[in-house]
């Protein structure tokens, strides 16, 4: 993530619950390990090389991966992912994942049209050349939505840089198989706007609701040549903005802001949950620069709508971000995580909220940890950040490094944070990199607000995988984000990770 950090800053083992007496109850245990992908279903594809484009793909990467799981179907899992990823931002296209017996295997779909290579037209709205920023979810009623940032590097006649851009939201009612033409959400051509980091949401408490958040960078023109240039540039402005479909996503309102930190300030990584109730919460990290109220840096907050996104209030403070970026332990070399991006889920029973994010003030400002704090009151106040990875302290610091977290609510409550470490690395050559899973089992409100009751996880990977596999997208890549979701009590991990020499492959492992 560091080069939207530039910009910011400028501009298996045995989990044990702990219950409210004190004692351990019911560990989580991973179920098979699952490969969702193989070889590139774009590798053939020429329809984006006229006139070539700046940097290098990694053909056969698979990288930032999300995933949810039909509520009329639970067999039904669909994932998405970046194909082919750039160098230098993108992917070649957005693949889905599809599964029809809960995960045990999966088809790959390849016709989003969001991307020349996924069947996308200047006819059909999604003739660009690169995607990326995947994310899907699954309505009441079965439909799933899914939400692309679209792009170009060169504009026709492939000899000048373009600035076209849009997000484009389609829709599939057949649990994935089949989607439909992508439908403008916000497009912009103007050198000085580049919208970012998009999420969408569908309403589980109003089955025609689905809602679409984001980062819309404002900046000079002179420090832009392209659209792949904001992914390294210094931003100028950067309000999250929101739209919303109340027709099951087959038109969109228009586009507004619903937060401005002000000039030279921004946020980025916006997502949104809904309670039981029907609030919406968004959780967001903002950056400001200047130090008004003692908030200069990196904050996690959230804003919240108690109509459905017609007005908003806020923003409430979650924590300070404390991140200071992870590094490979031997070279120094950048690892690009998550580091900037919080995650944040909902229990669809009570409202509790819970944010996970990358904070380094629990290792003394050395090492990034995971931070996890929740809300009981819709998000206006927050806990106590505590750190739930279990990474030995006993390690050497750079080896103490976690990151790229998720956390997800299961149907009995129980809260799980997934996230990579390198505990197992040495000083070999191979950055030996592993996946883990950590749950608390809300046994009372404040039950998961105590380290002790995150005393123990599950390790997701079978084997350490090499980190310095990767792609090299501003440093080793395997997502600004991954998926994680549940089928009743059993979580569904959906994570990016280099095998066999592919520089990354999607897994899928349950575990309950």
């Amino acid at each position: 993530m560091r080069s939207r950090r530039t910009a910011a800053l400028v501009g298996g083992v045995v989990l044990i619950l702990a219950t409210a007496a004190g004692a351990f109850a019911g560990p989580l245990t991973p179920g098979p390990l699952v490969q969702v992908s193989s070889t590139s279903p774009l590798a053939v594809c020429t329809a984006d090389d006229i006139g070539g484009q700046s940097g290098t793909a990694f053909v056969g990467s698979e990288v930032e991966p999300w995933v949810d799981v039909n509520p009329t179907n639970p067999a039904n899992i669909v994932g998405i992912w970046q194909q082919d990823r750039w160098s230098n931002g993108g992917s070649r296209g957005l693949v889905v994942g599809r599964s029809a017996n809960a995960g045990a295997s999966w088809t790959a779909v390849t016709t989003l049209k969001t991307t020349l290579c996924t069947g996308g037209t200047a006819a059909n709205g999604g003739g660009y050349q690169r995607a990326t920023d995947p994310w899907v979810s699954f309505g009441p009623t079965g439909i799933v939505y899914q939400l692309s940032l679209s792009f170009n590097d060169v504009a026709p006649p492939f000899t000048t840089f373009d600035f076209d851009h849009a997000l484009l939201a389609s829709r599939s009612t057949d649990g994935g198989l089949t989607w439909s033409d992508p439908v403008v959400v916000i497009r912009d051509t103007a050198p000085t706007v580049f919208n970012d980091k998009q999420s969408i949401t569908a309403d589980p408490t109003a089955a025609s609701n689905v809602y679409a958040v984001w980062d819309r960078l404002v900046f000079p023109a002179s420090e832009r040549a392209s659209v792949v240039a904001s992914f390294r540039t210094s931003a100028f402005r950067g309000p999250a903005w929101f739209s919303r479909s109340t027709d099951a996503g087959l038109t969109w309102e228009r586009a507004r802001p619903i937060w401005d930190p002000g000039q030279q300030d921004q946020t980025i990584g916006n997502q949104i949950v809904v309670q039981p109730n029907g609030a919406l919460v968004d959780i967001f990290t903002e950056f400001n620069n200047e130090n008004a109220k003692k908030h200069r840096g990196g904050f996690v907050r959230v804003l919240r709508s108690t109509d459905r996104g017609a007005t908003w209030s806020g923003p409430y403070d979650v924590s300070r971000l404390g991140t200071i970026g992870v590094t490979d332990p031997e070279t120094g070399d950048e690892v690009r995580t998550g580091d900037i991006i919080p995650d944040i889920a909902v229990d669809p029973a009570n409202g509790r909220l819970y944010a996970v994010w990358q904070d380094a003030s629990f290792n003394a400002n050395q090492a990034d940890a995971i931070g996890f704090a929740q809300s009981l009151d819709g998000g206006l106040t927050w806990s106590s950040p505590i750190k739930v990875n279990q990474t030995p302290n006993s390690l050497p610091i750079a080896d103490q490094q976690a990151f790229t977290p998720s956390v997800d609510v299961a149907a009995n409550g129980t809260v799980a944070v997934t996230y990579y470490d390198f505990r197992n690395n040495t000083s070999a050559p191979p950055l030996a990199t592993d996946y883990f899973v950590a749950h608390c089992h809300p046994t009372s409100a404040a039950a998961c607000t105590n380290v002790t009751n995150w005393a123990s996880e599950a390790k997701l990977t079978d084997q350490s995988f090499d980190m310095r596999q990767a792609p090299d997208a501003g440093g080793f890549f395997t997502g600004d984000y991954e998926g994680l979701a549940n089928v009743a009590n059993d979580f569904t991990a959906f994570w990016s990770q280099p095998h066999n020499g592919d520089p990354a492959s999607i897994f899928f492992r349950r575990a309950g």
